[in-house]
């Protein structure tokens, strides 16, 4: 059996529309479910990310439910966003990161246009879970979303969601098609083409 690593944030659209496409990956595959910090990654790599630029944040709101409407994924935005994901993300450690419960962290989130911040609803969803908000709190949850997070970054993510598989990167939620091919056939990156690529010189570079 293979395994792979997934990357996701609670926060990021893209990263909802992703779960409902990983049963479309080969049943042989194993999907190890990781939090990371969104916000961590963009300030590691010293980026912004699309809900801070005006224009870039409405074609993502649009683009992202037009595709899950496509795909026929139950989605609708929360009442405001971006929003703090690290409570969701904390829920989720506690909780061991697994399917079932990122699922329904997700759903609550992305299917009720609901606020994701609001205390009193996120206080019920950890009811579901046997958990009080104030058992999230405590450092070894912390410790383990901020290592979740630093060690992505080590490894090259940059975005969510990412997955992980064989020391290769595959990140968005289209890559599913590339991950797909890769799986089937590894020189579908492995081969000189690629290799060139990524070794490709910068003839110009924007100032600072």
């Amino acid at each position: 059996m293979r395994n792979a690593i997934w990357y996701f944030d609670f926060v990021s659209p893209f990263s909802c529309i992703c779960l409902h496409r990983l049963q479309e990956l080969p049943p042989g595959l194993a999907i190890e479910y990781r939090p990371v910090l969104f916000a961590g990654l963009l300030n590691h790599w010293g980026q912004k990310g699309p809900a801070e630029l005006p224009d870039k944040r409405r074609y993502t709101y649009r683009w992202s439910h037009w595709r899950a409407q496509s795909l026929g994924i139950p989605f609708r935005y929360p009442a405001a966003h971006p929003f703090n994901p690290l409570p969701h993300l904390r829920l989720a450690i506690a909780c061991g990161a697994g399917p079932d419960a990122v699922h329904r962290i997700f759903d609550s989130i992305w299917t009720t246009g609901a606020d994701a911040s609001d205390q009193g609803r996120f206080a019920s969803l950890c009811g579901d879970f046997g958990l009080t908000t104030e058992a999230l709190n405590v450092p070894r949850i912390k410790d383990a979303l901020r290592t979740n997070t630093e060690d992505a970054a080590r490894r090259g993510v940059f975005g969510v969601p990412t997955f992980e598989i064989d020391g290769e990167l595959f990140w968005g939620a289209d890559s599913i098609e590339f991950l797909k091919a890769f799986l089937a056939n590894p020189s579908v990156i492995r081969n000189p083409e690629m290799q060139r690529l990524d070794g490709l010189p910068v003839s110009a570079a924007r100032k600072g």
